[in-house]
């Protein structure tokens, strides 16, 4: 070992002549012990290779052990079926073509699709459990332990138009949930790293990887990492294997490439400091969707069903029961982050009493008697709201919405005391952006060539999102991709 108390902040990759003495073997290295590091850890230990895996705090799991834990998959799982949805490959592939975004792979998403139940089943091999009952209430997630539910607007409105709804946010079974304390993100990682480690994976904690070790060829053969202030070398025998997680935490990085996100992070955790794309571009690796984010808007999904949401002009701009992260996004990039919620005291009622665990259940901010003095109170053009309210209500009464087409379940005309939320400046995000890479994992030079012994996958790498989102699909994408990866780097 060797004490390097200067020029350790750098990503500047290291020659291999440089190295004098290597402090760590494996056959594979792999930076980051989340979903994608543990889900490359299984795969590339069951293939024969000594795995170790390397993570900067200190325990496994990352951002995905506290997550809610939605796996988005589809295409006929056991689950879809036991539930009673009938779904397919095409008819996923079709909903996640329109709900990524522009840009989205569709290439990827296709390969994705093709793969789901395939790695449903791999994941219960894993010792994933999932329970067969389907939540149906609107919220961030199921209230108890249900294994499936809908995750990206499937059966809201322009979706339900494009592909035939189905749900697909499969949801790890945990025994007793607390909500707000734990998560079913916990049990995907149990049942991951217990495998790994099962099957011979190795880890080592409290390291922080800084710099991407290069022979003279441009092969990547290992990682220069501190552990406890002191600079070890780790040899990487065969590839090195990127899971670090995306750069939300990176202020100089979402100032650069996702601004209007910046100083409202959200879904993630301080690791998140985008290290592995500056170590991977040190080397001149290509990246893709670096301004793209997922948006959260602070609302309980209960009280959003049941009010109307307006804009500072005071008009509807979405349906209200789609999938939050889409009214999230609409909210930051095309509202100028100014939203208000307009309910009356039977919705607010109502929501207060649906199933919910209330962590983002909101007081209204204005109460009036009538709608002209809501929108005198919150300072919008006189007759806007009103307008809109007098529209909605109508359409309420008809049982319909032909403006936004919210489902007829949630329809019903506003009364009396009426109420307003400010939602301004209520979202927060992260990032989507990262490596450019193959199908299997491998980092791609901006040559379009891979870049020799260097694979990637999770929120460090453009995955299946592009402009869009759907709960499910950072855990889904990290965790198939990081197989890929794991199995390729065996044979780099």
């Amino acid at each position: 070992m060797r004490v390097d108390d200067a020029g350790h902040g750098g990503v500047t990759p290291i020659p291999a002549a440089a190295v004098t003495s290597w402090d760590h073997h494996a056959d594979v290295v792999i930076a980051g012990y989340g979903v994608a590091g543990a889900a490359a850890a299984v795969e590339a230990a069951r293939a024969g290779a000594d795995v170790l895996v390397l993570e900067r705090s200190g325990s496994w799991g990352g951002a995905a052990a506290m997550a809610g834990g939605f796996i988005y998959l589809g295409g006929g799982t056991p689950i879809q079926k036991a539930c009673g949805f009938a779904d397919s490959v095409d008819n996923m592939a079709a909903f996640l073509n329109a709900a990524m975004g522009p840009g989205a792979d569709e290439h990827r998403i296709a390969d994705y699709c093709a793969g789901s139940v395939a790695h449903f089943e791999w994941l219960t091999g894993c010792g994933v459990p999932f329970k067969a009952e389907f939540f149906d209430q609107p919220g961030w997630e199921p209230m108890g332990d249900e294994g499936l539910m809908y995750s990206g607007g499937e059966n809201s409105f322009p979706f339900n138009t494009i592909a035939e709804p189905a749900p697909r946010g499969h949801v790890p079974q945990m025994q007793n949930k607390k909500q707000g304390e734990s998560s079913a993100g916990l049990m995907l990682m149990t049942g991951l790293v217990d495998t790994a480690t099962a099957a011979g994976a190795r880890a080592l904690y409290d390291v922080r990887v800084q710099s991407l070790i290069v022979e003279s060829g441009g092969r990547v053969v290992g990682v220069r990492a501190r552990r406890y202030g002191t600079s070890i070398d780790i040899r990487a025998k065969r590839g090195v294997i990127l899971a670090m997680g995306s750069f939300a935490y990176n202020d100089a990085m979402v100032a650069r490439y996702a601004p209007r996100i910046a100083g409202r992070p959200a879904a993630s955790v301080e690791q998140h400091d985008g290290r592995a794309i500056r170590m991977a571009q040190a080397l001149g690796a290509d990246l893709a969707h670096m301004d793209a984010t997922e948006v959260a808007l602070f609302v309980d999904p209960q009280q959003l069903v049941r009010g109307v949401l307006v804009n500072e002009r005071g008009q509807r701009f979405v349906a209200e029961d789609t999938y939050p992260g889409r009214v999230g996004q609409l909210t930051l990039y095309h509202q100028n982050n100014t939203a208000y919620l307009i309910l009356d005291e039977t919705a607010q009622a109502d929501a207060m009493a649906a199933p919910s665990p209330h962590l983002m259940m909101r007081p209204p901010t204005w109460v009036c008697e009538t709608v002209a003095e809501l929108e005198a109170e919150i300072g919008l053009v006189p007759n806007s709201l009103q307008s809109t309210i007098a529209a909605y209500n109508h359409d309420a009464a008809e049982g319909r919405d032909r403006l936004l087409h919210k489902k007829s379940r949630w329809l019903r005309p506003l009364g009396s005391p009426v109420a307003a939320i400010d939602l301004r400046e209520s979202t927060g995000g992260f990032t989507l952006g990262g490596l450019h890479t193959t199908l299997d994992g491998e980092v791609l030079h901006v040559s379009g060539d891979p870049i020799p012994g260097l694979f990637a996958a999770g929120r460090c790498t453009a995955g299946l999102a592009a402009w869009g989102y759907a709960s499910g699909v950072s855990l889904g994408d990290g965790s198939f991709y990081g197989r890929r990866a794991g199995r390729a780097a065996v044979h780099a």
